[in-house]
């Protein structure tokens, strides 16, 4: 298991070069011209004994529309969603410009964790630029020279954490198989139960409860064993909107729990059956699920309900509504404290990972496809009728399909979330995200000499 490393910043702050020095090859294209990056750059990056997988962006410019300069800012913000933690440049020597100021707040807005650099810090010409880097409010900016290898010490601190998060989740990757252990990060708002559901799992109070919100602050991870499957839970801080997070340790506490996310393979929200589904809860689940992760709603404190039927109508409804790409989430309802219910959750969550990692064959999908397309066509574009030509799975964890047309651009959102629905409904894949990655061209597995 490895992490991921995002450089971002303004045109010709040092971002490929410092790509390079990642990397240890030049493989990246350096020129004093702003702009000659334009598509992301991936690569082994490595300092002294921690590795990762390093992406080159290109510059970020305030654009927007079809142009290329808005195509690329596109890719970087792909980057950045891929990332456990950016990098982000500025140029020491230049100084603050209104773009590094600009695209910081940008950045600070994103579900992502920010290393400040300030680069070309080689000599003293860079002191002045460092010290205005601090008005970003980004932390504290690592003095970095990329050409001269300066700070390269520094750097190697700030991601230790990242390397130690990948190492204790190794069983995450797809190469592990289902012989590894079950990765489940159990996620929630504040005092919602979350340490009290793992203690009673795991039949040990491994982890510090109380009443008070904000008990748990680092990210604990426990190794157990259930009817012979190895699981490594994941018990997290509380999640609190952002706006409510003021102290220094919760903000790092919530960075933490995110991380957990990122790394799990199954995540069970935790909610209060007395106060089911806030909006801090839907801002939860739509986290987990932007990270591709499966997704099991947990509601605690079941006992405690006067009227369930109620509740969990009004669970079925929210979740209808709220997250209405993301059909069949599993719920179940259960007490931690007395343990009725409990026994139910973790099969739930051995079923979801299950239909997580499920492959369809090819050859069924491609039929299904033809009765898609005979059933309920593409919209036209431009007079001129969409063909799909091919499909198959590129991927498992979460199932991600590789979909093959003529016009890919003219299929609109509300046809893919159809091919979605039907994908789910007829291949039996209830719960879990979907994506579907649309490609231009004909069916790249047929014979070249075969005409159509």
């Amino acid at each position: 298991m490895t992490f991921t490393v995002a450089i971002i910043g303004r045109p010709n702050v040092g971002k490929s070069t410092l790509f390079n020095r990642l990397v240890g090859k030049r493989l990246a294209i350096v020129d004093d011209t702003p702009g000659v990056t334009r598509d992301r750059r991936e690569g082994e990056g490595r300092i002294s004994d921690i590795r990762f997988r390093v992406i080159d962006t290109a510059g970020l410019e305030d654009a927007a529309g079809e142009s290329m300069e808005a195509g690329m800012r596109a890719q970087t913000e792909r980057a950045l969603a891929e990332a456990d933690v950016a990098l982000f440049l500025i140029d020491a020597r230049a100084g603050l410009t209104p773009l590094d100021e600009h695209f910081a707040q940008w950045v600070r807005e994103q579900p992502v964790e920010v290393i400040l650099v300030a680069n070309k810090c080689e000599g003293s010409a860079g002191t002045p630029g460092l010290l205005e880097a601090y008005a970003l409010g980004l932390g504290d900016p690592v003095a970095f020279s990329a050409e001269h290898g300066v700070g390269v010490g520094e750097l190697y601190q700030m991601l230790r954490p990242y390397a130690e998060w990948a190492e204790e989740s190794e069983g995450e990757t797809e190469e592990t198989g289902e012989g590894g252990p079950l990765q489940l990060a159990i996620v929630g708002r504040p005092n919602v139960g979350k340490s009290t559901l793992i203690n009673r799992l795991i039949g040990d109070e491994r982890l510090l409860t109380g009443p008070e919100a904000g008990v748990t602050r680092d990210s604990i991870a426990v190794s157990w064993s259930h009817e012979g499957r190895a699981v490594r839970l994941f018990d997290t801080a509380g999640l609190r909107r952002k706006s409510r997070v003021t102290a220094k340790v919760e903000s790092l506490s919530a960075a933490d729990a995110l991380r957990a996310v990122r790394f799990a393979q199954v995540v069970v929200l935790t909610l209060d059956g007395r106060a089911i589904f806030e909006k801090q809860d839907l801002t939860i689940a739509r986290t987990v699920i932007e990270e591709g992760r499966a997704l099991v709603i947990g509601v605690n404190k079941w006992d405690l309900v006067e009227d369930k039927r109620a509740a969990i109508g009004h669970l079925r409804d929210k979740l209808q509504t709220s997250l209405p790409r993301v059909r069949g989430i599993p719920v179940v309802t259960f007490s931690a404290l007395t343990g009725r219910g409990v026994d139910k959750l973790l099969p739930a969550a051995f079923d979801i990972f299950e239909v997580w990692n499920k492959r369809v064959p090819t050859g069924p999908l491609n039929q299904w496809l033809a009765d898609v397309e005979a059933h309920h066509p593409p919209p036209l574009a431009k007079g001129r009728r969409v063909r799909l030509r091919y499909m198959t799975q590129a991927k498992t964890r979460p199932p991600t399909f590789a979909l093959f047309a003529s016009q890919p651009k003219a299929l609109n959102d509300a046809y893919i979330r159809y091919l979605e629905n039907g994908l789910r409904e007829d291949f039996d894949l209830p719960g879990v995200p979907l994506r579907i990655l649309l490609r231009g061209g004909k069916n790249p597995f047929a014979k070249s000499g075969k005409r159509g």
